[in-house]
């Protein structure tokens, strides 16, 4: 084979790589590695009540232990976790029962109820949480005035409820997604294991809990670890409704108390380093969650 084609063939997947590389680089390996360099960075100011001037200096874990130190920062991480806990399961359950109803032989409108549950999905978090902020104000609430007219007093923006209306905006948002992604693994499911199922003398449920069930496993944990993501990355929502509730503060979530050291209080270095705690926490509980999945594989 001539040298100058065997240069090409070898170039050739390199250039094809190449603009996602570039891109990948550009939009997010830089700006993580400039929030790295910025969590270990301070400002230090001069001259007299600090007026000379300031410069960057090297501070080491600073940063990161006074994110640490910060007991609404940390009960901020305790908070989402704790949403987490409970909202991920729901949400999952949830999508998990329309995805079968949706998959079910007796379903009708399957197109019509797809997207109307997908439709959410395509809704804005920020004006989602507008929507239901109307649905959790009261004075303006209708379902606030009816369960009034029975007795029953509601405080959807309470300091002990508002964490769940919070979740309760994200399940509507997020499950019909989720459920999306689980209806496309049951459309991969061989009709004949059906067939199989339905001649041994299984029931309906029998084949949901013994053949649909388990081939959904890579759907399951595929849209958990995604629902693991974005629930520590809550931000919107809280931020729309904070206006409209006393208990939510400026470092309710992990991302709210990042986004107000860095735009009210101007401290970029130390928003920096409450993110990078952030994507770390992040990852653990990703990674984690994952090895634990494939731990659980090999005992079997």
């Amino acid at each position: 084979m001539p040298t100058r084609v065997r240069r090409r063939r070898n170039t050739a997947p390199i250039a094809f790589v190449a603009p996602f590389l570039s891109l990948f680089l550009l939009f997010f390996v830089v700006p993580i590695g400039y929030a790295v360099y910025q969590s270990v960075m301070g400002v230090q100011r001069s001259g007299p009540l600090g007026l000379g001037g300031t410069e960057d200096v090297f501070v080491g874990f600073g940063n990161y232990t006074e994110a640490l130190s910060d007991s609404a920062f940390v009960h901020s991480i305790g908070r989402v976790l704790v949403f987490a806990a409970v909202q991920i399961p729901v949400m999952i359950v949830l999508a998990t029962a329309l995805a079968l109803l949706l998959d079910s032989a007796s379903a009708r409108g399957v197109r019509l109820f797809r997207t109307a549950y997908f439709l959410p999905y395509g809704v804005p978090g920020v004006i989602a949480s507008i929507l239901w902020g109307f649905l959790y104000v009261p004075g303006v609430s209708p379902v606030v005035e009816v369960l009034g007219g029975l007795g029953v007093r509601a405080d959807f923006l309470g300091g002990s409820t508002v964490l769940w209306s919070i979740a309760n905006v994200v399940t509507w948002e997020f499950a019909g997604y989720n459920m999306l992604v689980i209806v496309a693994q049951l459309r991969t499911v061989p009709g004949e294991l059906y067939e199989a199922a339905r001649i041994d003398g299984a029931s309906a449920w029998q084949t949901v809990c013994h053949v649909k069930l388990p081939l959904l496993r890579p759907a399951l944990v595929l849209t958990t670890v995604f629902s693991i993501i974005g629930t520590l990355q809550l931000f919107a929502e809280p931020l729309v409704l904070k206006p409209v509730s006393t208990s939510i503060d400026s470092a309710y979530t992990p991302n709210l108390s990042a986004y107000n050291e860095a735009f009210t209080k101007d401290n970029y270095n130390l928003a920096a380093a409450e993110a990078v705690l952030l994507a770390l926490a992040t990852c653990l509980l990703s990674f984690g969650f994952l090895r634990l999945i494939n731990r659980g594989d090999k005992d079997t």
